[in-house]
């Protein structure tokens, strides 16, 4: 049984839902921050996190998709909206936050993508971001 997720965990929770939300309603990057941060669930959050990912994320989601893009065997276009979402929070977490080991980074996505994902996009998320790891954390990787 697994433990319930701390703030950060939360974080990345509503991370991925406000992502989500992006792609389906349009909504800009103010539109989410007020949104989400009026949910009583976002007071058990680790804000800063939150608000840097979001937006990181909307400023940025052009490169990180043409990152996701070198990786993936399907146009980004294609992916499922949940698992684009998953990917675009750890392509942040990836290049913009080297504080969180990237196997941390990996597991959290894959974590979410089976709490959110389809059924098997857990797979698809951990050989992508495994892939992408090496060449984004290179100093890292490189470590014993």
């Amino acid at each position: 049984m697994s433990k319930a997720p701390g703030r950060r965990g939360r974080a990345r929770e509503l991370v991925v839902q406000a992502l989500y939300q992006m792609q389906i309603s349009g909504h800009d990057r103010n539109e989410l921050l007020r949104q989400f941060h009026e949910r009583p669930e976002f007071a058990r959050v680790e804000a800063e996190f939150f608000d840097e990912a979001v937006l990181t994320v909307c400023e940025q989601q052009a490169a990180f998709e043409e990152t996701i893009s070198a990786y993936s065997d399907r146009p980004v276009v294609q992916l499922d909206p949940v698992e684009r979402a998953i990917l675009l929070l750890g392509m942040f977490e990836l290049t913009s936050r080297i504080d969180i080991p990237y196997r941390v980074v990996i597991n959290e996505s894959v974590n979410l993508s089976k709490r959110f994902g389809a059924v098997d996009g857990h797979k698809f998320i951990n050989a992508l971001l495994d892939r992408a790891a090496p060449d984004l954390r290179a100093a890292e990787a490189r470590k014993p």
